[in-house]
């Protein structure tokens, strides 16, 4: 536990979050209602006192080193559990490595945290700061989402919902002429992301692939090979957490014949993981499947309806982990 590791998953929400906000433009017109300038928003990341502060203690524009206004800033302010979102903890999935593309990594499924962020619109005009609102608000309803590539290594993207939570505005008349006017608008977000442990190549040592040799002759000098048999481990359970459809109706332990809601996706003599209990698929018409219970000695129990069905593949024998329960397929050379 608490090996070293590090996807910069924080970093890299944090900056697909500024990147929103990165071509806010504002026009200003003449009194004929034609355009004097366009001005590109300016975008930095830091806490909006930091900037306030520039511009009190820099007042005099004519200097070539200064902060003009219209801008924005935003901030990590937070970060909290969201147990909402919470997966089995248990569960892992496989990829092939993106450096090496042969090497299978696994990692555990991810943990979903909130992140929370603040955008600042500091502007001197109202109507500088009504135009950068107008260009942000439409889009958040009040969630956009973002695809971040959280883990570069094994390409694991993911889509992080962006919700808008509430916005206010500030605006000081206090003070005496000289004293400096800004107007200041809050944008508060919450990202929904995922945080993931370490990632781990899978093991090799444990045996993939068994043979033997069957022999026959009266002596032993100079046997005869007359078949081998060679078997492998098979996956009696998902690892991958792949959901291929649901039940659509209840079953007992005597059932055989199961309704689910799609059965396109699933092929006959294929295996299944229901709640832990291994199907074998026997035929199917339509979305009814013949199956056979219990197999490998797992256990036969009713099952609701809406229960995940999911599959059993190559990519699960895979991930097999040494003492773990498993059954073999077989082939005769």
């Amino acid at each position: 536990m608490f090996e070293y590791f590090y996807h910069e998953i924080l970093r890299r929400t944090i900056v697909s979050f500024g990147s929103l906000f990165n071509n806010i433009s504002i026009k200003h017109l003449n009194n004929a209602d034609n355009v004097v300038n366009i001005i590109k928003v300016p975008l930095a990341y830091g806490p909006t006192q930091k900037f306030l502060a520039r511009i009190n203690q820099s007042p005099n524009l004519s200097k070539s080193v200064q902060i003009t206004l219209p801008r924005m800033s935003f901030e990590f302010t937070g970060l909290t559990y969201d147990p909402t979102r919470k997966s089995t903890t248990t569960q892992f999935f496989s990829t092939k490595s993106v450096e090496t593309g042969t090497e299978t990594k696994k990692a555990y499924l991810p943990v979903p945290y909130n992140m929370q962020f603040e955008l600042s619109i500091m502007s001197k005009l109202n109507d500088d700061a009504l135009q950068i609102i107008e260009q942000i608000l439409p889009y958040f309803q009040p969630a956009y989402t973002l695809t971040v590539d959280l883990i570069e290594t094994i390409n694991e993207k993911r889509d992080i919902p962006v919700v808008l939570e509430n916005i206010t505005m500030q605006d000081d008349y206090e003070g005496d002429f000289n004293t400096r006017r800004v107007l200041i608008y809050t944008l508060r977000f919450t990202a929904k992301t995922y945080l993931f442990g370490p990632t781990s190549s899978i093991d090799k040592d444990i045996i993939k692939k068994v043979s033997i040799g069957y022999v026959a002759g009266n002596t032993t000098s100079a046997p005869t090979r007359d078949v081998i048999y060679s078997v492998e481990p098979r996956a009696i359970k998902n690892y991958t957490g792949s959901i291929l459809t649901n039940l659509s109706n209840d079953i007992g332990i005597e059932d055989v014949l199961i309704n689910v809601n799609d059965a396109s996706s699933i092929e006959i003599n294929t295996y299944l993981d229901l709640n832990g209990e291994e199907l074998y698929v026997k035929s199917k018409s339509g979305n009814v499947l013949t199956v056979e219970r219990g197999k490998d000695n797992t256990t036969i129990v009713s099952h609701l309806a809406g229960s995940p069905i999911k599959s059993i593949t190559s990519s699960d024998n895979d991930l097999i982990e040494e003492g773990d329960d498993f059954g073999f397929s077989g082939s005769l050379n």
